[in-house]
């Protein structure tokens, strides 16, 4: 994964494969490594479901796992499978790698994506359910 000292942009970096954060340092981003396991799952699932963004995407030098990540969901839409990207950073992220049109369905609600398939209630299909009954 990706250490840094602090979160800013000229911060020190670097790429650890230590499953342990030393003292002083922080988890701001996946590294190549985890990047490497995640790309053949994501390359072989028939649906992918991802909510949230890898690291702090907000600052450049954070951003590029989880931009990898978005590359590599494009790619697995291209070749079949079914992607669905929730939440607002992460429509974000699928925006700043350029595959926002390249990934099945996006939608900016996260949470609620999330309750949704959950199957609890969400105030707005319920009103909209009710309305329909009326």
């Amino acid at each position: 994964h990706l250490i840094a000292k602090q979160i800013e942009p000229n911060t020190e970096v670097k790429e650890t494969n230590d499953i342990d954060i030393p003292d002083g340092w922080m988890g701001v981003d996946i590294g190549p490594l985890s990047i490497d396991r995640f790309a053949p799952i994501i390359a072989k699932a028939k649906t992918i479901f991802w909510n949230g963004p890898m690291g702090i995407f907000e600052i450049d030098k954070f951003a590029s796992g989880s931009v990898k990540i978005a590359q590599l969901v494009a790619q697995a839409t291209k070749n079949g499978t079914m992607t669905i990207a929730g939440g607002g950073a992460t429509v974000t992220v699928a925006n700043m790698a350029g595959v926002q049109n390249k990934i099945s369905h996006l939608s900016t609600g996260g949470g609620a994506t999330l309750e949704f398939i959950e199957g609890k209630e969400l105030p707005g299909i319920t009103t909209i359910k009710n309305k329909e009954k009326s």
